[in-house]
């Protein structure tokens, strides 16, 4: 029998952890055919609905693909972000099997252009946090992740290491989220995102600009860069309907 890692997490989240593992190390590789639930329970000792609910989860996060009457698979591992929601970009590739790290770049104070100023709504010009970090997964960079902060709301924001928790982290903490707006755009890569996206300039790239808000308070504006051939953005909603 196969020892699941030996934590305080429920079941369910030991086996998570176990088939992450598992894609993780290449043990089971993109598009390969997992165990069934059964071999799975037979090998792990736990129950059915244990297995069910690890391999239902890690399969709506893209994890996986289980096919009726054929079986559970290790899904294509192109990154996909959600389009809609703000998640922790981390957890999305650690959620893959896959290893993050972050690099920061510019960790600074700066007082708002104009157009920084509106964008926060502010009455007049202030100082603001500024960031910039690029997200690898694996060892490829992935997304660079700009930042301007709102002070008041994320108060020593400047004084971080977000080299070992990541902004969303930190900034989920600080204040909660009551509103958010996204843009998103194709563009092509100039030279400093080319060269923090290890890309030739002007390949395409997917740039979602993002602000949120705390009440009427606007915490941040950002600015995320993908590269077009690695990363994808989508979403799935259910639309209200009128009655």
């Amino acid at each position: 029998m196969i020892n699941l890692p030996d934590n305080a997490s429920p079941l369910y989240e030991k086996v998570k952890t176990y088939v992450l593992q598992n894609i993780g190390s290449g043990q089971w590789g993109q598009d390969q055919r997992l165990p069934s639930e059964n071999e799975l329970v037979a090998a792990l000792g736990v129950s059915r609905m244990t297995i069910h609910r690890a391999l239902r989860e890690l399969t709506s996060v893209g994890v996986l693909v289980r096919i009726q009457g054929v079986g559970t698979f290790v899904a294509a591992s192109q990154a996909k972000s959600d389009l809609l929601e703000i998640n922790n970009i981390a957890a999305e590739i650690e959620a893959r099997g896959h290893r993050h790290h972050a690099k920061v770049f510019l960790l600074e104070t700066l007082m708002t252009p104009p157009a920084l100023t509106t964008a926060f709504e502010f009455k007049k010009r202030r100082l603001v946090y500024h960031s910039i970090v690029v997200h690898f997964e694996n060892d490829e960079p992935v997304q660079v992740e700009e930042r301007f902060v709102n002070p008041d709301l994320a108060p020593d924001y400047d004084q971080q290491d977000f080299n070992n928790q990541t902004t969303f982290e930190y900034l989920q903490r600080q204040t909660p989220v009551t509103e958010i707006e996204h843009v998103i755009s194709a563009i092509a890569a100039d030279k400093t995102i080319a060269d923090y996206l290890r890309l030739t300039p002007s390949e395409p790239c997917l740039l979602l600009q993002r602000r949120t808000w705390t009440g009427d308070a606007v915490v941040t504006v950002n600015r995320f860069t993908y590269a077009g051939s690695r990363y994808s953005l989508g979403s799935r909603y259910w639309p209200s309907r009128r009655k």
